[in-house]
């Protein structure tokens, strides 16, 4: 089975290149479903079943759990494997651009569509769509998406003709639909188009038995994007820490654990609990000599961070959990706050000259 075409729609940069492009998957394959535990041989099953079918699927689960990454396997198993992948996070776009973003536009549609463009519909065609947070969308949406779920005929804003597309419709949420439609957020004819074949992710603590080989792969996956730290294993008293906790980010919190594991780690194995830095039982080398400001900690502790990865304000932001803009503005606050502090400083030390 060749390697499937992948786009990741979930980044303002992403969606305004607008093309799909080839990701050659390492032997390590970061797109692998890890463990062997009762749940995840649950979970397995009807990802094989549903991958024969072209029918909508309805990825349910709560968040962090990697229903995309379930959407992903779906679409690799399938007939459609050699056509594109295209996920989007429908909840990130502002409800006024998701229809345009989703079904494209014509040239003129609005102020700024300068040329026509294919919507995420249209670059799905012959593969796969995820509709990430699926229950977030508008009702006025939600009519609009019915349509192309019961006939695939998609009209471009601005436009007054309709195409056809062959796109598979994987939609994920982590909210309850049903309630949703109780209260009149979501339409009960979209949940029943959608809801023809489901699957539910189970969360991490669900299957505590996978979590020691879901460790390991995520502990190589980090180390490849960090190949100077000194972490190499994992010991067992840490093993045992990571394997009992509530993980209520799921796969994602654990992932963000062992990446700070490994970029802040300065031995060999990780062999005790506070050497792993999670939520509970954190470990750092930043401490505080006296009570600081909120914003003065936060400039510190930014600095440590960036010092720790060695100036690499990427991974910084990734480990802060902030966008970079987040991180440039910050850095740019302080140093104009430190600049005037200094000139403060350097203008009170300058001999009185005026005449009593």
């Amino acid at each position: 089975m060749g390697h499937p075409i992948l786009v990741d729609r979930s980044s303002r940069a992403s969606r305004d290149e607008r093309r799909l492009f080839h990701v050659e998957v390492p032997a390590d394959d970061p797109f692998e479903l890890v463990g062997d535990g009762p749940a995840m041989q649950t979970l397995r099953t009807p990802i094989d079943a549903v991958a024969r079918s072209s029918a909508p699927v309805l990825v349910i689960g709560e968040t962090g759990v990697g229903k995309e990454l379930v959407a992903r396997n779906i679409h690799a198993q399938s007939p459609r494997h050699a056509g594109p992948f295209v996920a989007v996070n429908v909840a990130a776009i502002p409800t006024e651009l998701l229809e345009g973003e989703i079904f494209g536009h014509a040239r003129g549609a609005f102020t700024g569509a300068i040329q026509a463009r294919r919507g995420l519909l249209t670059e799905a065609e012959g593969g796969t769509i995820v509709l990430d947070e699926i229950g977030d969308i508008s009702v006025p949406f939600q009519a609009k998406l019915l349509r192309v779920i019961q006939f695939g005929d998609v009209r471009p804003v601005g436009s007054d003709r309709t195409h056809h597309v062959d796109a598979r419709i994987v939609a994920s949420t982590h909210r309850d639909l049903p309630a949703l439609i109780a209260d009149g957020k979501f339409r009960e004819d979209l949940y029943y188009r959608l809801n023809v074949l489901t699957v539910r992710v189970p969360p991490l603590r669900e299957r505590r038995d996978d979590i020691p080989a879901l460790a390991e792969h995520l502990l190589r996956l980090a180390r490849s994007r960090t190949p100077a730290s000194p972490v190499q294993t994992i010991g067992a008293d840490a093993m045992r820490s990571l394997a009992s906790r509530e993980w209520p980010g799921n796969v994602r919190e654990l992932a963000s654990c062992i990446e700070r594991a490994v970029v802040f780690g300065v031995d060999e194995k990780l062999d005790v609990v506070g050497s792993v830095p999670c939520a509970a039982g954190r470990s750092t080398s930043f401490v505080l000599e006296a009570p600081l400001s909120l914003r003065r900690m936060i400039h510190e502790y930014v600095g440590w961070v960036l010092q720790r990865t060695r100036g690499n304000k990427q991974r910084a932001a990734e480990l802060l959990e902030v966008d970079m803009s987040t991180l440039y503005r910050w850095r740019k606050r302080w140093s104009e706050g430190d600049m005037a502090r200094r000139k403060l400083r350097t203008e009170s030390k300058r001999p009185n000259t005026c005449a009593g």
